[in-house]
């Protein structure tokens, strides 16, 4: 591991937990409106899938253990509730996210963008609900379809923007950074595009 690469992660992992201070409750459902699930996407797209997963796992051991990460509170039970499935799934956001942006580089840049707001709207956001609805329908005692009101559907939209979001900030910095901004290699990396 880089110092670079290091340094980046804690800066990511220190993002995600002032952005956890952002949150709207929503009157029906046990899981707010937050503005912190777009650190992972960022994490994966920046740092790739190594940085990236640390910089969430960091804040995720770091809740587990007591430290006040998210939203100012930490503890076991903090990722045992209604949302810690959402939780649990953001260092695999950043994983995934980061693995398959890592492979895929169109020379144009429309295509770029749009290859990345397409595996970042998959692995960044839908991949989420994967974990965070079930877990959010065992822990709460619902059914899956009420899960999936209570905890995926009114939050498509909010993801799908941060996803393009994070797409657009995304392609901006491979731009400037081709071999990515801790100086990874390239190798491995499918060209696409003329």
């Amino acid at each position: 591991m880089k110092t670079r690469g290091i340094v980046l992660s804690a800066l990511f992992a220190a993002l995600l937990a002032v952005f956890s201070f952002v949150q709207i409750p929503i009157p029906w459902s046990p899981v707010p409106v937050v503005l912190e699930n777009i650190v992972p996407m960022l994490a994966g797209a920046l740092l790739g899938p190594l940085y990236g997963f640390f910089s969430i796992f960091l804040v995720i051991l770091l809740t587990a253990i007591g430290v006040p990460m998210l939203g100012g509170s930490g503890g076991i039970s903090h990722l045992l509730g209604p949302t810690g499935g959402y939780i649990i799934a953001w260092p695999f956001n950043a994983l995934l996210t980061g693995l398959v942006l890592s492979r895929l580089k169109a020379k144009n840049t429309v295509l770029n963008f749009i290859l990345s707001f397409v595996v970042i709207t998959v692995f960044g956001a839908l991949f989420t609900y994967v974990i965070g609805v079930p877990w959010l329908a065992a822990v709460a005692k619902m059914s899956m379809s009420k899960a999936m009101v209570a905890g995926c559907y009114p939050f498509l939209p909010g993801d799908i923007a941060k996803a393009f979001v994070t797409a657009v900030i995304a392609t901006a910095v491979r731009r400037a950074y081709p071999a990515g901004i801790i100086g990874s290699s390239s190798s491995g990396v499918v060209k696409l595009g003329a």
